[in-house]
C-alpha cells in the first residue's frame, strides 16, 4: 500500500452492531493496492461465495452487481462503497434500509484535503477572473478581481469536505455562514443555518460553495429564484454533485449577468456534453471532475479499507458509516 500525500482525519464511530468477521472479497475486479490493503489489517481476500462476510466495492456503479452478490451470499454483512458521495448506490441502500444486520461505509470523510484545496483553488480562480486572463491576447486596458480577504461565505455542507474548506480559507478571514441539516453551531463558521434559511442567508452572499451530499433534498438546491436573489459580484463554487445545481439556470444566470462568475469541479449532466453552453461561457470554469484524481484517491481509500477491515475483523469503530435512509 502506498502512502499518502494526504491524510484522513475522518474519526470512526460505532455501528449499530458487530458484523461477523470472515474472509473479503474484492470486487468488480480485484487490484491488488486495494487487495493488499485489506492483508495489511490482517483480512483475508478470497472470491466471492457462501463464506464471504464482507464486500470492498470498487467501482461507482453496477451497483445491480452489487445488490446481485449480496442476494446471492445472505452472510455478508460489510459493505465498502469507494467513493465520498453514494448517490450512485441510492436505490441499493434504500432497498437494504430495513436490514438491521448489514452495515455499508463509505469514503466520505478520506477525500477531505484534496477536494476542499481545488475549492480553495476555484473559488480564487473565480474571483480573480483567472481564466479570461490567461486566455488574454492583449494587454488589459483596466485591473479587475476580487479578492477572498474578508468576504462573506456561504458553505453548503459541514463534513469532512466542508470542515477542511473552513481551515483552508481561514488565513483569509472570511465571515463563513454554513447550512446545513442542523443549527448546532460549527467550529470556525461565524453562522450556522438550516437549508430552509438559504434564502435568507444568499442574498449577503459574495461567495458559494457547493459540499453538500447529493440527496432528494439538495437537488437543484441553487436554482433560478435563488441565482435571481444573490449579487451580481458574486461567484458559485460546486466539487460535490452536479445535480446540486440546475445548470440550465445556472447557464442564464452568467449569460444574463445575474451572478460573476461560476467555478464548477462537477456539473449535471456528467459528463456535460460537448456543446453545451458552459463550455463557452467565458464565466465559467469547469474543471472535470478532477478535484479527486486517482493517485490522489487511491492511497487514501487503501487506507479507509485498512482502516474498516480492521474495525470488521476486531469488532470496532468503523469509519465512514452510511445512513442507507438517508443516503449518505
Amino acid at each position: 500500500m502506498s502512502a499518502s500525500q494526504h491524510r484522513d482525519l475522518s474519526v470512526p464511530t460505532s455501528p449499530s452492531f458487530a458484523p461477523i468477521p470472515g474472509p473479503i472479497a474484492v470486487l468488480p475486479r480485484e487490484k491488488d493496492v486495494f487487495v493488499d490493503a485489506v492483508h495489511a489489517a490482517g483480512g483475508t481476500v478470497a472470491p466471492l461465495s457462501q463464506d464471504t462476510r464482507g464486500i470492498v466495492w470498487l467501482t461507482y456503479g453496477k451497483s445491480e452487481e452489487l445488490s446481485a452478490a449480496l442476494d446471492g451470499n445472505p452472510g455478508i454483512q460489510w459493505v465498502q462503497l469507494p467513493w465520498a458521495g453514494v448517490d450512485a448506490f441510492a436505490p441499493l441502500l434504500a432497498h437494504y434500509a430495513d436490514r438491521t444486520d448489514l452495515l455499508f461505509t463509505s469514503a466520505k470523510g478520506a477525500y477531505s484535503e484534496p477536494v476542499a484545496e481545488h475549492a480553495v483553488a476555484l473559488t480564487l480562480a473565480t474571483l480573480r477572473e483567472l481564466p479570461q486572463k490567461a486566455h488574454a491576447t492583449t494587454w488589459a486596458a483596466t485591473s479587475t478581481g476580487t479578492s477572498l480577504y474578508g468576504l462573506n461565505v456561504v458553505l453548503v455542507g459541514a463534513g469532512g469536505i466542508g470542515i477542511e474548506i473552513m481551515r483552508l480559507l481561514a488565513p483569509y478571514r472570511p465571515v463563513i455562514t454554513v447550512v446545513r441539516r442542523s443549527t448546532t453551531p460549527v467550529d470556525g463558521a461565524h453562522h450556522t443555518v438550516t437549508a430552509a434559511s438559504l434564502a435568507e442567508v444568499l442574498p449577503a452572499a459574495d461567495v458559494v460553495i457547493l459540499a453538500a451530499a447529493s440527496t432528494s433534498d439538495t437537488r437543484h438546491l441553487l436554482g433560478a429564484a435563488e441565482f435571481a436573489s444573490m449579487k451580481s459580484s458574486a461567484v458559485v463554487v460546486n466539487i460535490a454533485r452536479g445535480p446540486l445545481i440546475d445548470t440550465d439556470a445556472l447557464a442564464t444566470a452568467l449569460a444574463d449577468g445575474q451572478i460573476a462568475r461560476a467555478g464548477l469541479d462537477v456539473t449535471d449532466p456528467e459528463p456535460l456534453p460537448d456543446g453545451h453552453a458552459l463550455w463557452t461561457e467565458p464565466r465559467c470554469i469547469i474543471t472535470s471532475h478532477s478535484a479527486d484524481t486517482p493517485p490522489m484517491t487511491a492511497p487514501l481509500l487503501a487506507g479507509r479499507i485498512s482502516r474498516n477491515v480492521a474495525a470488521f475483523l476486531a469488532g470496532g469503530d468503523f469509519t465512514g458509516i452510511v445512513d442507507p435512509r438517508a443516503g449518505y
